[in-house]
């Protein structure tokens, strides 16, 4: 049967192509709008929340780390790796660039691929995939994906799952990642309705900046004439003069009514709607209405540990999933340094820090390892206050 005939539900089968997710993706809005992954950028709020966590996650430094017996870690810049995910992925693409290109992929489609290139099991490059080009199915046994490639002549091939790097946006489905833009393309559909209407409202000719009345009707050589006399001489504001009206004419103007004006909360209303599904603080997309310095500091903490973390978890784990072999997962891992986002806290963090050794809490490696640092020599010594003693020790003697 057509692909027509399966989309609308008249054949049933296991799963859905990448073509057919696209078109029912595609799909018209009560807006009266068809919202597309990469057409929903037409929308200031959707390209402000995605560069917001796109920017955030490739600006972080990437580390590969090798764990130590005693759980301490160190750079791991001997390994090849080390050079892919901290400089670059491959020979024409950077590190930040890359991870910024596969984070927008993600948040737009759900899902961004990477194709690894291997010599004698050594990652030597990795190479973004561009959208739609890679197909996901499962095996009807295990469940393991299964990745098709559509190359640019229309032919197609299964590729190794090794030979994939997957970030995959977690959801209801456990084939396909979830598009966070397409499950708000309600909301996003109509910011830009709405962005369309206050253009239709200052654009000329859309709504009339007044009204002219007259006392009788005018004959049409009168009608003509006036017509001509202000478009010649009102039509434009450089030549706007003293307007002269014949026939007893009055020219009334026209005012924003508050109904008009509503569509400005309406507005802001879709800026926070659309904004919940990225989970973007409205600070960041330049909402600033309700936010002062105060809370813009605590807000950026916040986006930092309930947002972002979860995402740079999503990386890490992708990470050691498709370009470790099981033996270096036991030694090696990756982390974001995430230094860059929290400068601000800079020196509450010492202090905690310089409390939490002074006290024995911790040592100073440990105090270092947490803020992505290495160890020194004699860092794994606890200090104590001088004037303490262990809990139930005996009195001095006199």
């Amino acid at each position: 049967m057509s692909l027509l005939r399966r989309i609308l539900g008249l054949e049933t089968r296991a799963g859905f192509s990448d073509l057919e997710r696209i078109i029912a993706s595609a799909s018209g809005t009560a807006a009266g709008l068809s919202v597309t992954p990469e057409g929903a950028l037409r929308c200031p709020i959707v390209l402000a929340c995605v560069s917001a966590l796109s920017g955030a996650v490739g600006q972080m430094p990437l580390i590969l780390y090798r764990r130590g017996p005693g759980g301490e870690k160190t750079r791991a810049t001997d390994h090849p790796l080390y050079r892919l995910l901290h400089d670059a992925p491959n020979a024409w693409t950077g590190s930040t660039e890359f991870r910024v290109s596969m984070m927008t992929a993600a948040l737009l489609h759900g899902d961004a691929f990477a194709f690894i290139g291997r010599a004698r099991g050594q990652v030597l490059e990795i190479v973004q995939a561009p959208a739609g080009a890679v197909q996901v199915d499962a095996d009807d046994w295990t469940g393991e994906p299964v990745y098709t490639v559509t190359r640019r002549d229309g032919t197609q091939q299964t590729v190794p799952r090794e030979d994939i790097f997957r970030l995959r946006v977690p959801g209801p489905d456990p084939v396909r990642g979830l598009s966070l833009t397409v499950q708000a393309r309600e909301s996003i559909a109509l910011a830009l309705q709405l962005e369309a209407y206050a253009a239709r409202v200052f654009a000329r000719g859309a709504r009339p900046s007044g009204v002219l009345e007259v006392p009788g009707k005018l004959s049409e050589p009168a009608v003509n004439r006036l017509r001509a006399s202000l478009s010649q001489n009102h039509a434009n504001a450089a030549n706007a003069g003293t307007m002269v009206l014949e026939e007893g004419a009055k020219f009334s103007q026209q005012q924003f009514s508050s109904v008009d004006l509503q569509f400005i909360e309406l507005f802001r209303h879709q800026i926070a709607q659309i904004a919940r599904a990225y989970r973007v603080p409205l600070h960041m997309i330049q909402e600033l209405e309700r936010t002062t310095h105060s809370t813009a500091e605590h807000v950026q903490q916040q986006f930092l540990s309930t947002v972002l973390l979860p995402w740079l978890k999503l990386w890490e784990q992708s990470i050691a999933r498709d370009l470790f072999t099981e033996q270096e997962r036991d030694e090696l891992f990756v982390e974001f340094m995430v230094d860059d986002l929290v400068k601000a806290d800079l020196a509450a963090r010492m202090q905690a820090f310089a409390t939490a050794v002074t006290n024995g809490i911790l040592n100073p490696n440990e105090c270092r390892a947490m803020d992505n640092r290495e160890p020194y020599d004699g860092g794994d010594v606890f200090m104590r206050p001088l004037n303490t003693g262990e809990a139930g020790g005996a009195a001095d003697d006199d």
